[in-house]
């Protein structure tokens, strides 16, 4: 019997180095998949449909959700974001871990449907850190900054949710906790019953 693929959510506040680690996991790791988000928010400079996101408009992304054809779907920073079932599914069925980069709340609904999901949490050592990091990226308004920090402090009310927390104070660090995260989660025995016998 083929062992089934492992879904591997990573939520992080926007500034505390998420993108980078899950771009990291997906080079160095053959094994997982990265889950494309379809969106209604505009394309970041650099950023390619298809590649980055699906991107698409407020009328197209509700008839999706009418033909019931997310997994999840949620609205973060006035935009939508939702995960593709058939893309999940499919991954999933080839015995590929699927990597979704997602909030919080799309985070809880994939979780109720996929209890044996791993969940891990990425962010900052500060508040204050964060906030310095999104100054530095130079990509958002001071006040959509503020946001993001408000936001932030949030998200991190959810942390009992999830199954491991990585601070990220220096990024090569972080990618190697989490890469070995990733590593034990595939080598538990929950997640290896089929091979043993178990039930």
């Amino acid at each position: 019997m083929k062992k089934k693929g492992m879904i591997i959510i990573v939520s992080a506040p926007s500034g505390a180095g998420k993108t980078s680690i899950c771009n990291s996991l997906i080079k160095s790791d053959k094994n997982i998949v990265y889950s494309i988000s379809t969106t209604t928010r505009q394309p970041r400079k650099g950023e390619k449909n298809g590649k980055e996101y699906f991107f698409v408009d407020n009328k197209k992304f509700k008839d999706m959700v009418k033909k019931n054809l997310f997994v999840e779907y949620a609205k973060v920073h006035n935009y939508f974001y939702g995960t593709s079932k058939k893309m999940l599914e499919e991954t999933l069925n080839k015995g590929k871990d699927i990597l979704l980069d997602i909030d919080v709340q799309g985070a809880i609904k994939i979780k109720k449907q996929y209890k044996d999901a791993l969940m891990i949490f990425i962010t900052t050592p500060t508040l204050k850190i964060l906030k310095e990091r999104l100054i530095k990226r130079n990509k958002d308004l001071l006040d959509v900054i503020n946001t993001r920090v408000k936001n932030a402090k949030k998200e991190l009310m959810y942390l009992p949710r999830y199954d491991y927390l990585v601070l990220n104070d220096k990024l090569d660090i972080s990618i190697e906790n989490v890469k070995s995260i990733i590593k034990a989660e595939r080598l538990s025995i929950k997640r290896n019953k089929n091979i043993i016998g178990g039930k």
